[in-house]
């Protein structure tokens, strides 16, 4: 794919991150009590899964840079939870997500973690992030990374840009969508 079909950052790793809420852009997100809501209400829908499952877990309920988060810790089994490269824990969160918009009507952008696994994942990408930048700083013209999940490509991405020189977009269609590096021309 040649690099002008590549899509941008802003307009394609930002499905997970933004909230189309169809508003008149005064209000730019939820509140807090919403957030505190869409926690709570994720928060027993876990709880009861837990149940089901006959698994342990401490369920911590957080507000950070916008968005309710939800981690899970503590037990044994909990890394059945988390699933091959974090697969079930994505299916988790889709179904959080949907609980708590049965609840509330509205779209949530809720954030779930299981046994440390997303906080785990989010600084490998980041070093990895890192090291791909300076690569390319280093002289290769680009590199193409492995598909992520859009969670996977923004901490990428936003490593990459912590860096001169260099910027990062994504190609390709979901789930073979992929962040590529470049030098700036």
């Amino acid at each position: 794919m040649a690099e002008s079909d590549a899509d941008s950052v802003a307009e394609s790793d930002t499905d997970d991150d933004e909230d189309e809420d169809g508003d008149d852009g005064e209000d730019r997100g939820p509140t807090e009590d919403l957030l505190v809501r869409e926690g709570d209400i994720a928060g027993d829908y876990l709880e009861r899964l837990l149940d089901l499952v006959d698994y342990d877990g401490d369920i911590d309920l957080d507000v950070e840079a916008g968005r309710a988060v939800v981690s899970i810790d503590g037990g044994d089994d909990l890394e059945k939870l988390v699933g091959p490269r974090g697969n079930v824990l994505e299916a988790l969160q889709e179904l959080t997500r949907l609980a708590v918009q049965q609840e509330t009507g509205a779209r949530s952008r809720l954030m779930l973690d299981i046994a440390g696994w997303r906080a785990d994942r989010r600084q490998e990408l980041r070093d990895l992030g890192r090291a791909t930048a300076e690569r390319v700083l280093a002289g290769d013209e680009r590199v193409r990374l492995q598909p992520m999940t859009p969670f996977e490509r923004k901490v990428v991405h936003d490593a990459v840009a912590s860096f001169e020189g260099v910027h990062s977009e994504s190609e390709g269609e979901d789930p073979r969508r992929r962040v590529v590096v470049f030098r700036k021309s």
